[in-house]
């Protein structure tokens, strides 16, 4: 059995690689999404959501790149340009949204979408004994389950 450097297997480790440049592509869409609500947001809501949205995308700029570090530390190599992103992500563009409830909803879909992804991804590590990368997703799920209870809680 072929281990990397951490003494995970080889093997295992790039299952892991793949959910996690899947991961990462889809957290830069979202990303860019949340960059494009708080620059274009107006309305009543304006504030609030203007703040939200630069919180949630600095949070998301964090994860993209513990993303990236984790597929480094596994011995695989990140994606890093927008056409793998958007080739790879599943989550889409949000391209000319401009009511701030249609903001909400693409958030918390794509949140959504971003907990699938993650819990398949902390299955998979399980199963690997990856217990970094079980950690790193767990802690994602943790606190996405709650933002994702908060925009709903707007929603209503």
């Amino acid at each position: 059995m072929k281990t990397n450097d951490i003494g995970l297997e080889v093997k295992e480790s790039n299952v892991l690689v793949e959910k996690l440049n899947g991961l990462l592509a889809n957290y830069q869409v979202y990303y860019q999404n949340l960059r494009n609500f708080h620059w274009n947001v107006s309305g009543p809501n304006f504030f609030e959501l203007h703040a939200k949205f630069e919180e949630l995308y600095n949070e998301a700029n964090v994860s993209v790149d513990e993303l990236a570090e984790r597929i480094l530390t596994l011995g695989g190599r990140p994606l890093s340009s927008y056409q793998e992103y958007i080739e790879t992500a599943t989550i889409q563009e949000a391209k000319k949204v401009d009511e701030p409830v249609k903001m909400v909803e693409t958030i918390r879909s794509n949140m959504t979408t971003l907990l699938e992804l993650e819990r398949e991804t902390l299955e998979a590590a399980g199963d690997s004994n990856d217990e970094g990368t079980a950690s790193l997703m767990s802690d994602y799920i943790t606190a996405k389950e709650k933002v994702v209870w908060m925009l709903s809680a707007y929603l209503r």
